[in-house]
């Protein structure tokens, strides 16, 4: 699926907003599967995901979330909380007439469904997530405790502490930053000092090898150039925020799920997911972070059959 060919919108009211729905097979409804994207992303790094699973008999509904291409964007920093954006994608179930769907995150997008599970867990019946695993709630808020390991000019940290700086800078250099950020096999580097972010975004010259296309890397550029990067970010200006806003919710993630790693993600791993996801099935890919542009018909393969496998009669034990 590329540029040309990718769905066309819909602008679908949900929870005080309007989000830039992407839809394949509707033809399946009944079966719903909704895709959420991470930062700086857009539904269209599903292109290839959304054919394949709408084969599979599939409704598949790829939002940009709150804050990306035309969806809306809130100018307080507070309605890009958890509960605002797990809330926008059970108003999105409601519009369909969906009781609950199966939900795939990459990143951010994996956070927010992690979340949505643990605040709306009748609403999910399973968890595929990329790159970010489970994170868990630990004893500091996240951005503190971000700060005191890693210091002011790690890019959560910096996002929060210094606000509208990496902002500015990524909207002055939108084709550059995404083009230098949308790599893979990149050489192994030393650290630099400064936040790494606005480091890549002011970078004349990319490193490693594209993982689209001028055509596809164009969606993305044109998207941000019109939208802004600050809207996104207030993501994570709220990590502290769904850091309280979780603190009474139960931390057990119950429903099937699949975890899916990149073995050259920056991400780090989760050293005890089964403890928090008991019914975690964990699979690796030879990529880096961007799993399912990197590769995939391997990420569509093993989605593919996960979803067969729990789909499969027979499965329930006595």
């Amino acid at each position: 699926m590329t540029s040309t060919d990718f769905p066309k919108p819909t602008l679908v009211p949900v929870n005080g907003v309007e989000l830039e729905v992407f839809e394949a097979g509707r033809e399946n409804a009944g079966k719903p599967i909704v895709l959420c994207h991470g930062w700086p992303d857009h539904a269209f790094t599903w292109r290839h995901q959304m054919p394949a699973l709408a084969a599979a008999g599939y409704h598949v509904i790829a939002p940009n979330q709150r804050g990306y291409g035309n969806s809306s964007r809130p100018t307080e920093v507070t309605d890009y909380d958890i509960e605002h954006l797990s809330g926008d994608l059970v108003a999105l179930l409601d519009h369909y007439g969906y009781e609950d769907a199966t939900f795939i995150g990459h990143d951010w997008g994996a956070f927010v469904v992690w979340g949505l599970t643990l605040l709306h867990p009748d609403r999910v019946n399973k968890v595929i997530n990329l790159s970010l695993p489970y994170q868990e709630r630990g004893e500091k808020p996240w951005i503190e405790f971000m700060e005191a390991v890693l210091g002011g000019d790690f890019y959560f940290v910096h996002f929060n502490r210094q606000p509208g700086v990496a902002d500015a800078v990524f909207d002055d250099n939108t084709f550059q930053f995404l083009r230098n950020l949308y790599r893979k096999n990149l050489p192994p580097a030393e650290p630099q000092p400064g936040m790494a972010l606005i480091n890549l975004a002011r970078a004349e010259t990319p490193l490693g090898e594209p993982i689209m296309s001028d055509s596809e890397l164009a969606v993305l550029v044109s998207a941000f150039e019109s939208s802004g990067f600050t809207g996104t970010i207030n993501w994570y200006r709220n990590l502290d925020r769904n850091w309280r806003l979780l603190a009474d919710v139960d931390p057990i993630i119950q429903q099937p799920t699949l975890m899916i790693y990149g073995d050259r993600d920056v991400v780090a791993r989760s050293e005890n997911l089964t403890e928090f996801v008991p019914n975690a099935e964990v699979v690796s890919l030879d990529c880096g972070h961007w799993i399912q542009q990197e590769k995939p018909e391997e990420t569509n393969q093993v989605i593919s059959k996960w979803l067969e496998q729990q789909d499969a009669p027979g499965l329930d034990l006595p």
